[in-house]
């Protein structure tokens, strides 16, 4: 026999594990908290900007192919910044205590599109260090793309600067403190019809029709104590008014 489920059992289960679900929302949530606030370190960001295009003179005129070559090339730029040989001179200028790679993992280039800018943003738990990786990234760069590509068309447009009032981009201990409520209700819900779903003891008459596929003829109702004090009374008290009746 194929079960199904209908509306009214899903919303009694969601009913009957309500507690549960706002336990296990709850605990997540304090969870993603108290990571974010007491455990992760904060991440600071320093960005600075490179303009690709090439120097002009006063009798130069504005030149289109010469601006869609700048644009197509800002792709290989990309590239090259975060390449060995631009890092491994940074970590070597600033005789940083970590390797080309882990530099290379806390650099994002990117530009915006049909845009001759290139951002170059460093992420570090220290705001300073960002800076510097960045400014020293953006400098050496500037340097060896002429060596490298026999162009000179690149140009620091805005330096980063490390202030002591800089926020960090993460962790955003609101937006994960959220999220993990959100996965915490879904987690309860889950959890609950689960459980549901392993608890196979028969409860009543319907739990009886679906298990032996037969109709139920009859049931035996529990009667708890207070009902049968409650009986007996009455009863006793039927008898004495039916004694006074005989008697007179």
């Amino acid at each position: 026999m194929e079960e199904t489920i209908s509306l009214r059992e899903l919303s009694a289960t969601l009913k009957k594990r309500f507690k549960l679900i706002l336990l296990v929302a709850f605990a997540t949530a304090l969870a993603s908290g108290i990571i974010s606030y007491f455990v992760l370190s904060p991440v600071y960001q320093a960005s600075t900007q490179l303009l690709v295009n090439q120097a002009k003179s006063e009798q130069q005129l504005y030149n289109p192919a010469e601006v869609q070559t700048n644009l197509q090339l800002i792709n290989t730029y990309n590239v090259i910044i975060k390449s060995p040989a631009i890092l491994e001179k940074v970590v070597q200028n600033l005789d940083l205590d970590m390797t080309a790679a882990e530099v290379n993992g806390k650099i994002n280039v990117q530009n915006e599109k049909d845009s001759q800018v290139v951002n170059v943003a460093v992420q570090d738990e220290d705001p300073a260090i960002a800076a510097d990786i960045a400014n020293e990234t953006a400098r050496v760069f500037q340097s060896e793309i002429v060596k490298i590509m026999n162009v000179d068309n690149v140009s620091i447009l805005a330096k980063a600067e490390a202030t002591g009032k800089a926020a960090p981009v993460k962790p955003k201990p609101v937006l994960n403190i959220v999220i993990a409520l959100v996965v915490g209700l879904m987690g309860g819900i889950a959890l609950a019809f689960l459980l549901e779903y392993m608890d196979n003891t028969v409860k009543n008459e319907q739990d009886v029709e679906k298990l032996l596929d037969l109709p139920v003829l009859g049931s035996v109702t529990i009667i708890d104590e207070a009902s049968k004090g409650k009986s007996h009374g009455y009863a006793g008290k039927k008898a004495v008014v039916r004694s006074e009746t005989i008697g007179s």
